[in-house]
């Protein structure tokens, strides 16, 4: 094994203070609407933190750092010219904030509320294939992690059977979360996952500092300058070899980060889960700061030390000694995949391999906890519910929807168990995604934004993205080399889509009653009071221009600022690195000082913002569990539409 006792003791520590928390707050959970959204309780700092946890996942962990191994430091060059959307996006509130207008449990009820309880059930069970297939290898990646990572045994013996130790790592990362979930619903849900993103952002900043001490950088340049010609892991822009992960990839992804806003379902319990529109919509925001300490240092400077020890001087000998692992699998995919895990066994020292095993089991309990939470509620509340004439008993719901995540569960299992996964892992997300991705986005900015968007528009534009997802996966199977990736069928899948649901409600709606949007958004007569509360009875016109109206405090605005300052320090260097490699040639060694001082930025950042997210999100914390101690609830708040709403 690869971890000694005193690791082992660092995994089993931080493993008892998730069960013991779950047991503490079980009693907190009265209702389907605690168990489906926290009873809309959340606050900023508890949202972004614990969502952010669970879109980490151990599974997405692996794959950053496989796509990072391949790309270098090049994403983060492109990502700074998404900031400007992503941060556009958040201040905005562009479909967050009209979702939570809505008051809808899932996006599904909102489908229902929108366009009709048919096609509910159509996007709801087109959501919860697209989920299921996505989210199917997640205990198999998971699995094969800390198999090689810890060095564990083929095979344990167990009651004098020679039992696959695969197949009792998955039982074990799929138990914990149904455990955790069946106690606590979505309150154990947000709570774990607060405490867990809380320990893994300290553990990550602690790796690379480490790191930084046993790898100089020296070394890095010197492993980074011996990288094949045009598939620099320095220069952005001398990659025109790079495979999958390149412009391309990035450029679609932007118009996904546009496009698909709330369409995966994989977290959209924490979509109603905030106890306002304005604290989602902050919440929103926040998530440009609590992703840096994650995917803006980590993420990014681990796979360079990882590639400068398989490829730099100075670890040849250690590399060596752990190649034979990797020559030992059975695929390029899984090679793929556990090239930089393998590579961090003979770099971490003990304690902090201990300290990493337990993130990437916090990880992975977080993101399962709240996948399997999220696809058996949309199957429930999105397929089965709007089937019924009546809504479920309260008991009687509770008792469904823990049947179908234990459903969810089992599935995930055997899949995992049976399919031969052969694509990148970001890949093979992209595609499967876009089953259900391909088109939502089109029907959900649609359906908010657009009062002539109609419920024809709606089915067609679902089944063109789903189809062009399905053929994506089918011809991959058949011909692996076939030139068009996952990321491409899915931005073929988003454009097709958009144009069928224009152009299909322009043609269907012509002399049409228009959608009450008010009524839906519970705007003007049907306000509701607690969504909006003035702070500044006569606000500063300028704010309105920043995305900042009445509601806002004086630090809400402070953080608004400073998110604008920081994206736009960020697109400034993006343009004028740029330009100067458009008009002239950047060496190589220029763009390695240059992600060396990004490096160190981000690092300081990190910290910073690890203090200021964890006394947050612990003060939303007790507020959060003070109010459901004494809150009354709404026991027919379930996510059921009645006929008056639903056609």
């Amino acid at each position: 094994m690869n971890l000694t006792w005193i690791d082992w003791g660092i995994v089993a520590a931080v493993f008892a203070a998730i069960i013991a928390v779950v047991v503490l707050i079980k009693p907190l959970m009265r209702s389907v609407s605690d168990f489906l959204a926290a009873g809309r309780t959340g606050g900023r700092y508890l949202i972004s933190l614990s969502q952010g946890t669970a879109s980490l996942g151990a599974i997405t962990i692996v794959g950053m750092l496989e796509m990072n191994y391949i790309a270098g430091f090049n994403m983060r060059w492109w990502e700074m010219a998404m900031a400007v959307v992503v941060v556009g996006i958040s201040v905005s509130g562009w479909v967050l904030y009209r979702f939570r207008q809505t008051r809808c449990l899932t996006m599904a009820q909102f489908f229902e509320v929108r366009y009709s309880r048919r096609f509910r059930v159509f996007a709801g069970g087109l959501a919860f294939v697209s989920g299921i297939i996505n989210f199917g290898i997640f205990p198999a990646v998971s699995a094969r992690f800390f198999i090689y990572f810890c060095g564990l045994p083929r095979t344990v013996g167990l009651f004098g059977l020679e039992v696959s130790t695969f197949a009792l790592v998955m039982i074990v990362l799929l138990w914990v979360p149904l455990y955790f979930v069946f106690s606590g619903g979505q309150i154990a849900v947000m709570i774990t996952d607060f405490l867990q993103g809380v320990f893994v952002n300290a553990v990550f900043i602690v790796i690379v500092v480490v790191l930084m001490a046993k790898v100089d950088w020296p070394q890095i340049f010197r492993a980074l300058a011996a990288a094949p010609a045009g598939a620099s892991l320095a220069n952005p822009f001398h990659t025109g070899s790079t495979k999958d992960y390149n412009f391309w990839y990035f450029f679609i992804g932007m118009i996904g980060v546009i496009y698909g806003k709330l369409s995966w379902q994989g977290t959209q319990a924490y979509n109603a889960s905030a106890k306002s529109a304005h604290e989602a919509k902050m919440g929103d925001v926040l998530a440009n700061w609590r992703g840096i300490p994650q995917w803006g240092l980590f993420l990014v400077f681990v796979p360079i030390v990882a590639y400068t020890f398989w490829h730099g001087e100075g670890f040849a000998e250690a590399a060596a000694s752990v190649r034979p692992v990797l020559d030992g699998l059975g695929s390029e995919a899984l090679r793929s995949q556990l090239t930089v895990p393998v590579a961090l066994t003979k770099l971490l020292p003990v304690g902090l391999m201990g300290a990493f095993a337990a993130v990437m089991l916090a990880a992975a309990v977080g993101c399962n906890e709240t996948y399997l939470h999220s696809w058996g509620s949309v199957f429930i509340q999105d397929v089965v519910q709007p089937l019924r004439k009546r809504p479920f008993a309260p008991a009687q719901h509770l008792k469904v929807l823990k049947l179908a995540i234990l459903g969810v569960a089992a599935f995930s299992f055997v899949f995992s168990l049976l399919f031969q996964q052969s694509e990148y892992i970001f890949l093979f997300f992209a595609v499967t995604g876009a089953i259900f991705a391909g088109g939502s986005g089109a029907v959900i900015i649609g359906g908010l934004y657009w009062k002539r968007g109609t419920a024809a528009a709606a089915w067609s534009a679902m089944i063109v993205g789903a189809v062009t997802a399905v053929g994506g996966i089918v011809v991959q199977q058949l011909d692996p080399d076939f030139p068009v990736n996952g990321q491409m069928f899915w931005g073929l899948a988003m454009a097709l889509s958009s144009v069928v649901y224009v152009a299909v409600s322009l043609l269907a709606g012509r002399g049409g009653k228009a959608f009450d949007m008010d009524r839906m958004l519970h705007r003007g007569a049907h306000l509701v009071e607690e969504e909006y509360t003035v702070v500044d009875a006569v606000p500063v016109k300028g704010w309105k221009v920043l995305g900042m109206g009445r509601e806002f405090t004086r630090f809400d605005k402070v953080i608004y600022v400073a998110t604008y300052a920081w994206t736009a320090s960020w697109v400034a260097v993006f343009v004028v690195g740029t330009v100067l490699n458009l008009t002239g040639e950047v060496a190589d060694l220029a763009w390695m000082r240059f992600w060396r001082a990004y490096t160190l930025i981000m690092l300081a950042v990190s910290i910073a913002v690890i203090v200021w997210f964890s006394v947050g999100g612990i003060i939303n914390l007790k507020e959060m569990i003070g109010t459901l101690k004494v809150m009354t609830r709404d026991h027919a708040d379930t996510g059921f539409v009645g006929k008056e709403r639903g056609r």
